[in-house]
């Protein structure tokens, strides 16, 4: 096990050595590593899952790096699935065309590119589009709609075949993907080189003001590496011979960092929000490891009142499902000890997962339609940032008698 993963040293930001653990969640498997029914009998192998915080620069971090080509060559989540994530891109495009105007029929690059939804936009748009992605099946169907793709990690050797066929990009994109990497710094070198001087890098990454404020734990699994603040970002992107210029909040995954950057001495001011942003990190204490001790201790305050809350309706004979798969349904159910006893079944609407079973806890995925055919007592909603959305277009359970259980970011009953 130890040859697919290892421990780094140093922040993957500052390059500093002065690193806290602040926070150790349960060991888990891989987040999206679902099984087959054929292979429940083989033990998958769990990671640790440790929290660091930097003394030197403030970043949050973790340390085990998993083998990137185990994690993404067969990556099964995809964007399309979910029509508020379709709504997000459509929106995510107006921002980048509207407030940063990059030139008609320019080029936009996606690090990351899943399924092409955001990249279908920019083409509709008028703007020439290319993905860069490893996943092997999601960018097969890619490519195959018509969105071009290179199925590769994006990588200096990428760049220059990128600029060598289609010129340097007006935008490149990269949406929960700059967490995900461990090199950060030679990435954000090859974007750098990839940009014309006018260009702008536009990414997202899930907020660690959110991620402390909401107590998002279940956020933190293997893929996400990093837990970005702003402070800590823009001394980085500085490093790397670019300028952050401007952040914003965003809902995504209950709370995401909207943020642009571009090479240095280019062409736009820096927004007021960069230091408004840093501003309020100070006062949440983000910049102090005392902070995410007591966000810990928070923690373990859910996982009492949930268990507590669970374990009385199995007493009293009550039926309880999952619903929602998401990679961050691992933490949940591994840190808060929803084992198999507790959880009948989950539904998702994603085809992709249905029909297998959950990493190490091995419960079935099916498809959503089996809640009014099972008709479970009560769903806990795993999948808790779409909370909303799925109890609306559920309302046909409830009015059955079914009740909803949204774990996070408090415990509640619908």
């Amino acid at each position: 096990m130890r040859d697919h993963y290892h421990r780094r040293s140093t922040c993957r930001l500052c390059g500093g050595c002065r690193l806290l653990r602040v926070l150790s969640l349960t060991p888990t498997p891989l987040a999206n590593a679902f099984v087959p029914r054929a292979a429940l009998a083989e033990k998958q192998p769990v990671y640790p899952l440790d929290v660091f915080f930097c003394e030197e620069c403030g970043h949050v971090q973790l340390l085990d790096v998993i083998d990137p080509e185990i994690l993404y060559r067969h990556y099964v989540y995809v964007s399309g699935t979910s029509p508020v994530f379709v709504h997000h891109f459509e929106e995510y495009r107006d921002y980048v065309v509207e407030r940063l105007r990059p030139p008609h029929g320019a080029l936009v690059v996606d690090i990351g590119s899943n399924d092409g939804t955001l990249l279908r936009f920019f083409r509709d748009s008028g703007y020439r589009v290319l993905g860069v992605d490893p996943a092997l099946e999601i960018t097969r169907a890619t490519i195959a709609a018509g969105i071009e793709t290179i199925v590769d990690f994006f990588t200096s050797r990428v760049v220059s075949d990128i600029r060598g066929r289609h010129g340097p990009a007006g935008v490149v994109t990269a949406n929960n993907v700059i967490s995900h990497i461990d090199d950060l710094g030679a990435v954000v070198g090859a974007v750098r080189d990839l940009l014309a001087p006018d260009g702008v890098f536009v990414f997202e990454v899930s907020y660690l003001a959110d991620v402390f404020e909401k107590t998002l734990f279940d956020t933190i699994y293997h893929e996400h590496l990093d837990y970005h603040s702003v402070k800590p970002l823009v001394s980085f992107f500085d490093r790397c011979g670019m300028e952050l210029v401007d952040v914003r909040r965003v809902a995504t995954h209950g709370g995401s960092l909207r943020g642009v950057a571009q090479c240095k001495r280019g062409p736009r001011d820096v927004d007021p929000s960069i230091a408004v942003a840093v501003d309020a990190e100070e006062r949440l204490g983000l910049n102090r490891a005392a902070t995410f001790h007591a966000f810990a201790a928070h923690i373990g305050d859910i996982k009492r009142e949930l268990l507590g809350l669970l374990r009385g309706l199995k007493a009293g004979g009550r039926r309880i499902a999952g619903f929602g798969a998401p990679a961050k349904t691992t933490t949940l159910m591994y840190h808060l000890g929803l084992e198999r006893e507790m959880i009948d079944f989950i539904v998702d609407d994603s085809p992709l997962k249905q029909g297998l079973y959950t990493p190490g806890m091995h419960i079935p995925v099916l498809p959503t339609e089996e809640i009014y055919r099972r008709r479970p007592d009560y769903v806990v909603i795993l999948a808790w940032n779409f909370a909303g959305p799925i109890i609306e277009r559920h309302g046909a359970f409830r009015a059955g008698g079914g009740r909803f259980i949204i774990p996070l970011p408090a415990v509640q009953v619908v």
